[in-house]
């Protein structure tokens, strides 16, 4: 170990400066705990705890920022240039419409709830307000510092107020690929920030690819994007036996017993947890299985589509079915990763707006989460599950001139389905051309304070940043009651 001299004075996790600099020479440690929120979760943990209707979230991450007006927000009335191209249908839920394209998600609406009146402060393409409910950013980047997801907080909830022993499987899992992936960068949104990096999710990665080459037009050749979900490096080297692994491990961890023995600091003890997760990912076969879509029926597989959003909605109920609080699954831009760049296979409808929708986005947005929707019922699992579909915005009520809809963020609408939501229940309200809320707005720290609820988390609890300021996990955000069930 490297000894670096320096001053003594303490760090806000506990450790010293030249613990932290100690630390930092050991490559094969990972984050630190935010331990001021460790000790004061110890001291108030208990008075957060409530039942909870939902034991699972999945949610549905439209990237982009999908247009309400051609969805689940419908204006029939409004003028040439604002009035969508699709037309309103009855659903199974009395007095709700939404688009026509949409036949057997509307055939569910009476298990799901649409909030109409969702909004945010925070600018366009910035995920951080829909995954934490913090909307004064002004950039997309990752930080240590930022607010942590809702994600990470159920993982830290889990662990540091409930007690809960880890299981084979992590509490977050997010699907099927990291955010930002597609474009070769790393978004901020879906991370724990000041909760330490042992709270972020467990990320897979994925294949992305098309059918057939695409055509010369950025968005005339509109196809789903296929690709199967995978982890990389977790099969066992060319020679190395189950058995010599094992060996190795136990090795490793009294080199690690020994390094937390010496250093004698609670945040280094996340460690072993990453170690174990890691060690389960290669050799524990229940872990295995609960990532090989391969044990799926082929009729099961083909409800999907077999596309790489329908893969990843199916390894997401097959996760929540195992138990994992927390599912993320996102339809994410993958343009920069096809040759050449593939435009608007995500929801960012600057252009061609609705042959888009209608030959591409919309039927296959019905196809997987009417599966999905109808998978949950058939196995039980609907009534434990509170399933979010929503995206970083809306786009605008105008139609531009090269037929698509820009960024829009003053109002928008978000989908809830599950536990602990009253089927057939809209909230808020859009003007005439669903351009701002007209009643009961609904910021999206709100939407956030509903999935807490669902939850059992209580939405005014805090944890505690870097400088061990409280935080309230839901940023002042309020349950929308009248969704709840």
């Amino acid at each position: 170990m490297l000894t670096l001299l320096g001053s003594p004075r303490r760090c806000c996790d506990g450790l010293t400066r030249r613990e932290t600099l100690k630390v930092g020479a050991l490559s094969l440690l990972g984050g630190f705990f935010n331990l001021p929120s460790l000790r004061a979760m110890e001291k108030s943990g208990s008075a957060h705890v409530r039942p909870g209707k939902a034991k699972s979230v999945l949610l549905i991450y439209l990237q982009g920022g999908p247009a309400t007006q051609d969805m689940f927000d419908l204006k029939p009335n409004a003028p040439s240039g604002i009035r969508s191209e699709f037309k309103p249908i009855a659903t199974s839920a009395p007095g709700i419409q939404i688009c026509e394209h949409l036949p057997r998600m509307a055939r569910s609406m009476h298990r799901a709830a649409l909030v109409r009146s969702a909004y945010h402060e925070g600018i366009c393409h910035s995920n951080m307000p829909m995954y934490t409910g913090y909307d004064l950013v002004r950039d997309q980047e990752r930080r240590g510092t930022d607010p942590p997801s809702m994600g990470s907080v159920c993982a830290y909830y889990e662990q540091e107020v409930l007690k809960k022993k880890p299981g084979l499987l992590p509490n977050y899992v997010y699907l099927p690929c990291p955010l930002g992936w597609g474009e070769v960068t790393v978004k901020g949104g879906p991370w724990a920030g000041f909760l330490g990096q042992h709270y972020d999710p467990l990320c897979t990665e994925c294949t992305a690819y098309l059918d057939r080459p695409q055509a010369s037009g950025p968005s005339d050749d509109m196809q789903r994007v296929r690709g199967e979900i995978l982890f990389r490096g977790i099969e066992l080297p060319a020679g190395i036996t189950v058995d010599r692994f094992n060996s190795r491990r136990s090795l490793l961890e009294q080199v690690d017993e020994q390094l937390r023995s010496l250093e004698n600091q609670p945040a280094l003890q996340g460690h072993a947890r990453n170690q174990q997760l890691a060690y389960d990912l290669i050799t524990s076969v229940p872990v295995r299985e609960a990532f090989d879509l391969n044990r799926e029926p082929a009729r099961v597989r083909d409800r999907y589509g077999r596309t790489l959003f329908g893969n990843a909605l199916l390894l997401g109920r097959r996760l929540v079915e195992r138990g994992v609080r927390f599912v993320n699954v996102s339809w994410d831009n993958m343009r920069q990763r096809f040759s050449p760049p593939a435009s608007n296979q995500v929801w960012d409808t600057h252009e061609r707006n609705f042959p888009i929708l209608k030959e591409n986005h919309l039927p296959h947005l019905d196809d997987t989460f009417s599966a999905l929707m109808e998978d949950l019922d058939q196995r039980g699992l609907l009534d434990q599950t509170l399933i979010v579909m929503m995206g970083e915005m809306g786009r605008t009520p105008r139609i531009n001139a090269n037929g698509g809809r820009d960024h829009w963020t003053y109002c928008y609408s978000v989908l809830l389905a599950g536990a602990g939501i009253r089927g057939g229940s809209v909230y808020g309200e859009s003007d005439a051309h669903a351009a701002f809320v007209k009643n009961n707005p609904a910021h999206i720290r709100d939407i956030c304070a509903t999935i807490y609820h669902c939850l059992g988390i209580d939405p005014a609890m805090s944890v505690y940043d870097h400088g061990g300021r409280p935080i309230p996990i839901a940023h002042g955000g309020r349950p929308l009651n009248g969704i709840l069930a």
